[in-house]
């Protein structure tokens, strides 16, 4: 039994499978991606043991078909043929033979039985809203993330239902940042989830920013996104987030209004001359005027100021300037809040409009 399908066809449902598929595996299964055709339907499904996805194929070809192909191989194969080209896949013996044209590519096979599929538990809770507004929590609030903290709570993205709300929290340590959707509905109970960072940055591949609806499922153990595309199934890390809510402050005696893109091209102008090792910059409030300055081992400095409306008591603080940057970057707003209180406090960044996202940076001593 053998598969025909167009490049198009294969190309992008493959690609979704083959991201999730690691090049070098500790189990050889695990770099093949098991095709399956049955009743006009085709899928594809990859998996790490940790997350599994399974992309459906737009094409209604006739008899039943599973096969196990290396991943990568046959999506860089597919990716290096013309468009358009069509494409038959067949099993013989061993071995697979990828056919397009005047080109023949033999691929070593492995068996189906062998293919490891994910055994998600029962869902406790599914909703469904926008793939725009799940991808836009996402992106305001991953790159927060810790990477390969000791506190594996950290190395993922707290999801967080209550009420009619889907609230995502991301926090290294030294940073944080909140972001929240409303839903049209009630959640069935308040729950807590910590997705891995793996998995928050492959649904941030999958998802696209249109208004179509996703459909999100919520187990003990599993974590489950559902469009009419694909079917994205990942393993939650097992431990308790900490309470987010006491690095929040309560109130800022120092709030000040700045251009966003003034801000941040300044905050990229003086993180040139940053130490490359700790990242930092100094703000010193004073009347009217904002100074940032850098200093790096060369004895080399950068200084620029930006006028603002403040006449209050002046003040001096430090920050890294890359996570100034990525919070003021993800803020899609005209105008930025920078919120302080005194040397040993966090800043807070928002937007004036918004109350989500928030950004919350610990100061550095420089």
């Amino acid at each position: 039994m053998q598969i025909t399908i167009t490049r198009e066809e294969l190309l992008k449902p493959l690609s979704y499978v083959a991201g999730v598929v690691e090049r070098r595996q500790t189990l050889p299964v695990l770099s093949f991606v098991l095709l399956r055709q049955q009743n006009g339907l085709m899928t594809l499904t990859g998996t790490d043991l940790e997350i599994e996805i399974v992309s459906k194929v737009n094409q209604a070809g006739t008899g039943n078909v599973e096969m196990m192909l290396p991943a990568r191989k046959l999506f860089d194969l597919c990716r290096a043929l013309p468009g358009n080209a069509e494409i038959t896949i067949k099993k013989e013996g061993e071995k697979s033979i990828v056919k397009s044209g005047k080109s023949r590519f033999t691929l070593a096979t492995a068996p189906v039985a062998d293919f490891p599929i994910v055994q998600a538990s029962q869902w406790e809770q599914v909703l469904t809203i926008d793939q725009k507004s799940f991808r836009d929590l996402l992106e305001q609030t991953h790159f927060c993330m810790a990477q390969q903290d000791v506190r594996y709570y950290l190395n993922g993205l707290l999801l967080e239902l209550a009420d009619k709300k889907i609230r995502g929290v991301a926090t290294d340590g030294h940073r944080m940042a909140i972001s929240e959707i409303l839903l049209e509905k009630p959640t069935k109970g308040d729950k807590q989830i910590i997705v891995p960072r793996k998995g928050v940055q492959e649904m941030l591949r999958l998802i696209a920013d249109t208004e179509d609806s996703i459909e999100l499922e919520i187990g003990t153990n599993h974590f489950r996104a559902k469009t009419d595309d694909f079917m994205f199934t990942t393993k939650l890390i097992d431990g308790r987030y900490p309470d987010y809510n006491k690095v929040i402050p309560n109130k800022q005696s120092k709030k000040l209004k700045l251009d966003r893109n003034l801000f941040r091209e300044t905050l990229a102008r003086v993180a040139i001359l940053s130490s490359e090792k700790y990242r930092g910059v100094r703000l010193s409030l004073t009347n009217k005027v904002l100074r940032l300055t850098a200093h790096n081992p060369e004895q080399e400095e950068a200084q620029e100021e930006i006028n603002i409306d403040y006449s209050g008591e002046g003040m001096e603080i430090g920050f890294n300037v890359n996570y100034m940057i990525e919070a003021i970057s993800a803020l899609q707003t005209d105008i930025v809040e920078f919120g302080l209180n005194d040397p040993n406090s966090s800043c807070t960044l928002i937007s004036p409009e918004t109350i989500y996202p928030q950004y919350v940076i610990m100061p550095m001593r420089l």
